[in-house]
């Protein structure tokens, strides 16, 4: 059913922090991401989880206020940080195999002001020269977008809040944490959206209940 649902698009859940927000000179720090599954009612769930700490690539800019905001200590020993190319390599894996298995064609990124997210995963793919990166090079699902198209609000937290999902203020700004918050947050609306009979769409009901009539006869 997934792989029906986004025109053969599979929905992939990412975060990143950053030494600022320039893609092009500035570090890519941290990146989380959060593939999804659908059960046999239609409704979207969270399913694997990636999280890796991230060196900062050879000449990379770090500004100062982006960790203030994040609270990262990009040199700090026990950080346990791994190489872009690690990153990206493992996240690319698991990716493709969720992929697979989903019967999906390609992958999308879905992010919380997305573009940001995609332009720091496609720069440190361009760094590394990954050939296989499953992600679609400029599509992406924004929740800033559908959170004002069903709640009314554009900042994570408040769109949280109005989807009566809680929301830690002091936990933001962790790629691990705002992944998972802006992947319950796409999987409420969608689902939403499901339940008040938006999808699938009515001609395609249609047509499947030609096709369970025709069983039947």
């Amino acid at each position: 059913m997934l792989a029906k649902r986004f025109r053969g698009f599979f929905p992939v859940v990412i975060d990143v922090e950053t030494g600022g927000f320039n893609h092009n000179t500035d570090a890519l720090l941290e990146v989380a991401a959060i593939t999804l599954k659908m059960d046999d009612e239609g409704l979207l769930a969270m399913d694997e989880t990636f999280h890796f700490h991230v060196q900062p690539f050879e000449g990379a800019n770090i500004e100062a206020a982006a960790l203030e905001i994040t609270g990262i200590d990009p040199f700090h020993p026990f950080r346990e940080a791994v190489t872009e190319r690690e990153a990206l390599t493992e996240l690319f894996k698991g990716i493709r195999k969720a992929q697979k298995k989903a019967g999906c064609q390609r992958s999308i990124l879905v992010g919380h002001n997305a573009s940001f997210d995609l332009n720091f995963i496609n720069a440190a793919v361009e760094r590394c020269q990954i050939k296989r990166n499953p992600l679609h090079p400029f599509s992406t699902f924004d929740t800033v977008t559908l959170s004002a198209m069903a709640l009314g609000q554009t900042v994570l937290a408040k769109a949280c809040e109005a989807a009566k999902q809680p929301f830690e203020n002091e936990k933001a700004h962790s790629a691990l944490y705002d992944t998972e918050q802006t992947a319950q947050l796409f999987c409420k609306i969608i689902n939403k959206y499901q339940q008040l009979g938006g999808w699938p769409l009515p001609e395609e009901k249609a047509e499947e209940k030609t096709e369970e009539e025709q069983k039947e006869e």
